[in-house]
């Protein structure tokens, strides 16, 4: 989404409630390569998941090895899904890919992603100035939002809502175009703007474009 906004930020501050993903993100700043053969093969991706487990349960989730894993099951697991239960233990089972290329290197993304800071935390948390243009891109208003150990729910849909409201700065919010989150931010005075999106990613391979919004406040796109 941010390239189809062609946001290209000198500086930015990108945060996930996934600690995992950013933590890849965190390694990839660094200039990642992984020097680990991956194989696309059942009893091999359950040993790995079983590992990555293991690595969160020691404490030891920000390692170099668990962003590996974290890349290896993100392109080997079912239906590209990232999914933790509530003791934030990866559960996505394998995958169903003939063939996968698992790329080494990927020190090329250094120079952009080292002007870029990375968190983990509650939107509430973030350290903003008043300028600050926000894009928000929360868990879309479906059944499955368990994409970290910690849900996001409807209530958290109102609080991000309520809270990019109070911000004085350009804010552009995506979302799956559900009655009730047209409701939300049109009653919060935003703009919206209404696109049939891509899906590459779904829990049940239903792969049809979805109807999705932008809801703006103090920009024009």
């Amino acid at each position: 989404m941010a390239v189809a906004l062609g946001l290209s930020p000198q500086k930015a501050l990108l945060n996930d409630f996934n600690s995992h993903l950013m933590n890849f993100y965190f390694w990839l700043q660094k200039g990642l390569y992984i020097d680990v053969n991956f194989e696309n093969d059942s009893c091999y991706y359950y040993s790995c998941r079983e590992r990555f487990n293991q690595l969160i349960f020691n404490g030891e989730a920000n390692s170099k090895e668990a962003a590996n894993l974290f890349y290896f099951m993100n392109r080997t697991g079912y239906n590209g899904l990232c999914r933790f239960n509530s003791k934030d233990q990866f559960n996505v089972p394998f995958g169903r890919y003939k063939t996968i290329n698992y790329p080494k290197d990927f020190s090329e993304y250094t120079p952009t992603l080292k002007r870029w800071d990375f968190s983990s935390v509650d939107f509430l948390e973030l350290p903003l100035k008043p300028t600050d243009f926000i894009y928000a891109d929360p868990p879309y208003d479906v059944q499955f939002t368990r994409y970290s150990a910690t849900d996001f729910k409807w209530e958290d849909q109102i609080r991000l809502a309520e809270w990019l409201t109070c911000h004085s700065g350009p804010v552009v919010a995506s979302n799956q175009a559900t009655e009730r989150i047209m409701e939300l931010y049109q009653s919060l005075g935003f703009s919206i703007t209404f696109l049939e999106a891509p899906r590459r990613i779904a829990c049940n391979g239903d792969r049809k474009p979805v109807r999705e919004i932008l809801a703006t406040k103090g920009i024009n796109l």
